[in-house]
């Protein structure tokens, strides 16, 4: 069996760890102390007193609440957790996709409707967006194939559907994604016309930023596998969408401070080419695994909330957020972070 063959029967979890060992323990050990010197620093400071909720914050929810497991008295709790947050948007799983781009709604989300209704009800203020998603190729197969026009044509269709069945938005989470994909770029292209037209949001989960220029090509050369996008293409990505949401975690930093760096990092990079009127979110690690992908200790929510602030600095823009991820795992000290750090933030 080539290494090739071997690579594409491990699991997608495997290489991705693969790929990361590669990319942080087989380049050369001196632009890796540099990063980690520089990670440090963005680390260090006093984030700005105004750096703290604009209302615009969001958090992913699981299957659950569209399926039927879930019932009035928990979108009551639901309320109850959000109320005097920033949140504004919710992301639930309405999917997943079909490898074709279709989507059974009524088979996989026969609660939609209800949940949407209860959420409205309780909440006016707040938004239901449909979580989208599927893995994709070329890095899995069988996986959705972006570049096949009559795909991009049933996400459209899909993607009418969940509004239709009265979500207030669409978003996309697709991965892996390479940078570079003008498949993905052409989907987004077509689904925003959609949304427009609509009035109302889409909106991605983002891949992070390349820690080092040019990383992503490095690991697809030597692994198959591209973890980060380019700058360019992050930019790219944001121009063609109404929010985006960095999944700011499993970024293998073995330390807290080396982790609040990177997001700060991420955040500044992710500034600096997102456009003005296109809202950018912070993903926040409310879930414990760990492993070399993802150290617990290290990816902390209080953590990644301060990078966030760091890296927005004293800006004055409003249409910036943080977005937990995931419901379903979030303890109540996740939540007091998200709390204490971002949403009653004093320095």
């Amino acid at each position: 069996m080539s290494l090739v063959e071997r690579w594409r029967g491990w699991s997608r979890r495997r290489r991705v760890l693969i790929s990361l060992a590669l990319a942080f323990f087989l380049l050369i050990p001196l632009p890796l102390g540099v990063l980690a010197v520089s990670l440090r620093l963005h680390y260090t400071g006093t984030p700005s007193a105004e750096a703290r909720t604009r209302g615009e914050d969001a958090v992913w929810l699981g299957h659950a609440w569209v399926d039927g497991r879930k019932s009035a008295a928990d979108v009551t709790a639901l309320a109850n957790q959000l109320k005097g947050t920033g949140i504004r948007d919710l992301y639930v799983h309405a999917g997943p996709l079909e490898h074709d781009g279709s989507l059974p709604l009524a088979t996989v989300s026969p609660k939609a409707r209800w949940f949407i209704d209860a959420v409205h009800q309780a909440m006016p203020s707040i938004r239901v967006q449909a979580w989208l998603g599927d893995i994709v190729q070329p890095e899995e197969d069988p996986g959705m194939d972006l570049d096949d026009p009559a795909v991009r044509d049933r996400v459209t269709a899909s993607s009418a559907a969940v509004l239709e069945a009265g979500f207030d938005g669409v978003h996309f989470d697709f991965e892996p994604v390479r940078s570079g994909s003008k498949g993905y770029l052409a989907v987004l292209d077509q689904v925003h016309a959609l949304t427009e037209a609509r009035d109302v949001p889409l909106s991605v989960a983002a891949a992070q930023i390349d820690p080092v220029r040019g990383l992503h090509s490095f690991t697809i050369a030597i692994t198959g596998h591209g973890k980060w996008w380019s700058q360019q293409y992050f930019g790219e990505v944001a121009r063609r969408v109404d929010q985006i949401a960095v999944m700011s975690y499993d970024t293998a930093m073995p330390l807290e401070s080396l982790y609040g760096g990177f997001v700060a990092r991420q955040t500044k990079r992710a500034l600096e080419v997102t456009p003005p009127d296109v809202d950018l979110l912070m993903g926040l690690p409310a879930y414990w695994e760990n492993d070399p992908s993802h150290w617990g200790s290290a990816e902390t929510v209080a953590a990644a909330v301060r990078g966030a602030r760091l890296g927005l600095g004293d800006s004055d823009r409003q249409n910036f957020g943080v977005a937990l991820y995931v419901d379903f795992t979030a303890t109540p000290e996740h939540w007091d972070a998200y709390r204490k750090g971002w949403v009653a933030a004093d320095g």
